[in-house]
C-alpha cells in the first residue's frame, strides 16, 4: 500500500514539473498572458513561413543554376601545381609593357590580384600589380565567354593571389587614375588562379601605400605602422613603392660598379670572418670560431690596402658591414650593405676624393635619366626634391665648416667632432649658401679619425680624411691611409692597440707600398637621403638593428 502511495505521488510530482515546462514566462519572469501566448504564436508562424521560403527560394535558385549551362566553365579556374610539366609557346605580356597602341590585341599576363570590386552579379573589376605596376581588369558577363559563375568566381579570389589572365586591350573612355598602367584596361576572356592566398592578410597593401600628406587630409585612412610592416616584411615589399625602392638601391650599386670598372678598378671580395678588430675599439661581433674566438668585419679597410700594396692599383667592394652599436636611431643598422673603395694616386689624395666626388655626380644624374620611372613611383608616396649637385662638387674644409655653424649659433671647439643636429644644421647652412645638397667635408681633426688616417703634412692636428653629405647627412667617410711601415706602428702605438694583434696587416707596409685613399659608403644610407626618406629601415631589405634580428 505504502509503494503504491509513493507512486503516485511520484506520478504527480512530474506532471506538475511538465506543466511547469510548458509555461512560458515573459521579461518579467511572470507567466504570458493567453493573449501575449497567441500573439507569439502567431509570430512564431510568421517566422517559419519566412524560412520556408527563404529555403525554397535557395532551392529554386540553386535549380535554375543547376540548370544554367555555364558556357565560361573552361575559362575559369584554379590551376594544378605548375611543376614544370610541360612548355608551351604562350607569350607573355608585362604589365609596364602595356600601351594604347594594343588596343584590340589578346594579352597573357600573370600579375597578383591587389583587389576586386563587384558591381553586379554581371560585372566586376580587379585590380592587377606586377612588380611597380598596376592594371585594371574587367569581366563581364557576355553571351560566349564570360558567365555568371566565371563573375562569382573571379570576385572570391583571395586578395594577394596570383592569376594568369588572357585578356583583349581596351582603351577606357577616361584613363584610370587609380592605377600606374592607366591608359588600357583589361577585358578579361579567361582567368585562371595559379598561386592562392591560404591565410588572412597581416594588412591590407593599400593601407601600407598611403602617403602621410594624405593621411593628414582624409583621417578614415587607415595607417600601417613600420614594426607591423617589419614583422610581416615580405608583405611589405610587395607595395609598388618598396619594389621601386629596391630597384632604385640595385641601381646604386649597378652605377657604383660601372663608374669604378670604367676607371680600371678590380671588384675584390674580402674576409667577413676577421682575427681582430678590422677599426680598432668595441664595437664588434665577437663570435665562437671553433676552439676559439673572432670577429665580424667592421669593414673591409685592412685587405683593401693590402690589395693596393699587392699592385691591385684601384679596388673596390660591395659586401656586409657589421656593426656592434646599440644605436636605436633613424639612421643606424648593425648590419649594413657597404660600397668600399681604395685607390692608389700618384701625387695627392685630392685625385682620389675628387674621382669619389665625380662618381657620385655619376650615380645621382644616371638615377634621375635611368630609372625616372622608379623615382616617380616612390616620391607619390614620400614626396622630395630631387637633390641640388653641381658637376663639380663643393669642397668645405673642416675649419670652415665649424666657422660657418658658429656664424649662426652653435657652439663647438676647433677639433670637437660634429654632432647629428650640427650635421644637418650644416647641410642647411650649405644649401642656403651655396645652392647644393652635396658637398665633401675635407681635413678632419685627427683626434676623431681611425689610427690608419694620414696627418695633414702642414698642420697635424688636422689630417688628409673627408667625408661626403647628402641632404646635411654624412654618407661616405674616407681618408688618405698611412702607407709608410714606421709611421703606421706609431699611429697604432698612439692608439693602443697591440702591434701583434695587426701583424699581418703591418707586414703589407713593410714590403712597400703605393700612397692611396679611399673610403666606405653605406648603401642604405645613400638611397635614404637621396630619397627623403626618414628612417634607414625603409631603405634596408631586412633590416637589423640592437632590436630587431627577425624576419
Amino acid at each position: 500500500m505504502a509503494e503504491q502511495e509513493h507512486q503516485q505521488a511520484s506520478e504527480q510530482v512530474n506532471e506538475l514539473a511538465q506543466k511547469m515546462e510548458e509555461v512560458i514566462l515573459g521579461e518579467d519572469g511572470l507567466p504570458l498572458s493567453k493573449k501575449a501566448l497567441k500573439k507569439r504564436e502567431k509570430e512564431l508562424e510568421k517566422e517559419k513561413k519566412k524560412q520556408e521560403r527563404l529555403a525554397r527560394e535557395a532551392e529554386e535558385r540553386a535549380a535554375r543554376e543547376a540548370a544554367e549551362v555555364d558556357h565560361g566553365v573552361d575559362n575559369y579556374g584554379r590551376s594544378a601545381i605548375n611543376m614544370s610539366r610541360e612548355k608551351t609557346e604562350t607569350k607573355w605580356t608585362a604589365l609596364g609593357e602595356l600601351t594604347a597602341e594594343m588596343a584590340g590585341q589578346l594579352v597573357n599576363v600573370q600579375a597578383r590580384v591587389q583587389g576586386s570590386r563587384p558591381v553586379s552579379g554581371k560585372m566586376c573589376f580587379l585590380v592587377l600589380r606586377e612588380g611597380v605596376e598596376t592594371a585594371q581588369a574587367v569581366l563581364s558577363v557576355d553571351a560566349d565567354t564570360v558567365s555568371k559563375k566565371m563573375v562569382k568566381f573571379a570576385t572570391s579570389i583571395p586578395n594577394e593571389s596570383i592569376v594568369s589572365i588572357t585578356a583583349q586591350v581596351v582603351k577606357p573612355d577616361v584613363p584610370v587614375e587609380s592605377c600606374t598602367v592607366g591608359t588600357v584596361e583589361l577585358q578579361v576572356r579567361k582567368v585562371f588562379v595559379t598561386s592562392e592566398v591560404k591565410i588572412p592578410l597581416p594588412f591590407a597593401l593599400e593601407d601600407a601605400m598611403h602617403s602621410e600628406e594624405a593621411c593628414a587630409r582624409d583621417a578614415t585612412l587607415n595607417r600601417v605602422g613600420l614594426d607591423t610592416r617589419l614583422n610581416n616584411r615580405t608583405m611589405d615589399l610587395r607595395t609598388i613603392t618598396n619594389n621601386a625602392i629596391f630597384k632604385i638601391q640595385a641601381a646604386v650599386c649597378q652605377l657604383f660598379r660601372e663608374y669604378l670598372t670604367n676607371e680600371g678598378a678590380t671588384e675584390i671580395h674580402t674576409p667577413k670572418i676577421i682575427s681582430t678588430a678590422s677599426e680598432g675599439g668595441s664595437n664588434v661581433f665577437k663570435i665562437t670560431y671553433f676552439k676559439g674566438a673572432a670577429y665580424l668585419a667592421q669593414s673591409p679597410q685592412l685587405y683593401k690596402q693590402a690589395c693596393i700594396a699587392a699592385d691591385f692599383g684601384k679596388v673596390y667592394e660591395i659586401a656586409p658591414v657589421f656593426r656592434a652599436e646599440d644605436s636605436n636611431t633613424q639612421r643606424h643598422l648593425t648590419e649594413y650593405v657597404g660600397l668600399d673603395l681604395e685607390c692608389s694616386f700618384r701625387e695627392h689624395y685630392h685625385e682620389v676624393m675628387n674621382m669619389i666626388g665625380s662618381m657620385f655626380v655619376y650615380i645621382f644624374k644616371n638615377l634621375e635619366l635611368r630609372w625616372a620611372r622608379e623615382l616617380e613611383i616612390v616620391r607619390r608616396q614620400y614626396p622630395s626634391e630631387p637633390i641640388k649637385f653641381d658637376e663639380q662638387p663643393l669642397r668645405l674644409e673642416y675649419k670652415d665648416a665649424v666657422a660657418l655653424l658658429r656664424a649662426h649659433g652653435e657652439e663647438m671647439g676647433d677639433f670637437d667632432d660634429m654632432t647629428t643636429p650640427q650635421e644637418k644644421t650644416l647641410g642647411r647652412l650649405v644649401r642656403e649658401k651655396y645652392g647644393t645638397d652635396f658637398y665633401m667635408l675635407d681635413k678632419f681633426p685627427l683626434s676623431v679619425r681611425p689610427f690608419y688616417t694620414m696627418p695633414d703634412p702642414t698642420d697635424a692636428r688636422y689630417s688628409n680624411s673627408y667625408d661626403f653629405f647628402l641632404r646635411g647627412q654624412e654618407i661616405m667617410s674616407g681618408a688618405q691611409r698611412v702607407h709608410d711601415a714606421d709611421m703606421l706602428k706609431e699611429r697604432i702605438a698612439a692608439h693602443g692597440i697591440p702591434l701583434e694583434s695587426l701583424e699581418h696587416y703591418i707586414r703589407a707596409f713593410e714590403l712597400g707600398c703605393p700612397p692611396h685613399a679611399g673610403g666606405g659608403v653605406g648603401l642604405e644610407r645613400v638611397v635614404m637621403f637621396y630619397l627623403g626618406i626618414n628612417n634607414i629601415r625603409q631603405t634596408s631589405l631586412f633590416p637589423r638593428d640592437p632590436k630587431r634580428i627577425d624576419p
